[in-house]
């Protein structure tokens, strides 16, 4: 891995990945909203910034050349398919066998074998009914990216995401292949840890096209789990 594209670069998250790249000793280009790049510019001697929608192919486009993988954090920002956009993107010009790392929440599934609570069904239908009421964001949009990716032959890892929290790291987080498996007890994820886990994916063959559901290491059940 030498060149690393952060989709997403000026979020939290994103900034957490730039991080982890640069200390692998990547070349980082980081995709950003306009009006965001000044939260870049403490980095912006170390990174190449390209300003403009996530979900405009040719942004994209220009961001993912040369790259050996593309690190991008699904946002379903308003309801106009901003997520299903910007994956769609990535994965139309990506180059060929570049290794594809999205990120995503729990609610997320491939349908083989997850299993939810009633409780948690009933907060993901109230968060997604309350954020299109406001148009704020459709949360089913991150369903249709992610079934995009999963539907594609592309070298993809999609990290489905607990609950996420600031504080120093805890180490690379632990993974199970299905919501409801006992290891994701706790449900809480370092924000930085998330980002580490994503950066770890780029290397990782046991991940490729995997959909691994992740817990902070601090945090995990004590269960030991075979894909830990």
């Amino acid at each position: 891995m030498r060149k690393v594209c952060v989709v997403g670069g000026s979020g939290k998250l994103g900034r957490y990945l730039i991080g982890h790249c640069l200390d692998r000793g990547y070349d980082v280009v980081a995709v950003c909203r306009e009006k965001s790049v000044g939260k870049l510019a403490d980095l912006a001697d170390r990174i190449t910034i390209v300003p403009g929608p996530t979900d405009d192919p040719a942004v994209i486009a220009r961001a993912v050349a040369g790259c050996d993988g593309v690190l991008t954090v699904l946002v379903p920002f308003g309801l106009r398919g901003y997520a299903s956009g910007t994956a769609q993107a990535v994965l139309d010009h990506a180059e060929p066998g570049a290794r594809l790392v999205f990120s995503c929440g729990w609610h997320i599934t491939r349908g083989d074998g997850d299993r939810y609570t009633r409780r948690f069904r009933l907060m993901v239908r109230a968060v997604t009914v309350a954020a299109r009421a406001i148009r704020f964001a459709d949360i089913d949009d991150q369903v249709r990216a992610c079934d995009r990716v999963f539907a594609s032959d592309t070298a993809w890892t999609v990290v489905r995401g607990s609950d996420l929290e600031e504080g120093p790291p805890e180490g690379l987080p632990v993974w199970a292949r299905h919501v409801g498996d006992p290891l994701l007890e706790s449900n809480l994820t370092r924000r930085t840890d998330f980002a580490l886990f994503m950066v770890a994916a780029l290397d990782d063959e046991r991940l490729l096209r995997e959909a691994p559901a992740i817990v902070g290491r601090g945090t995990a059940s004590a269960r030991r789990h075979p894909a830990a």
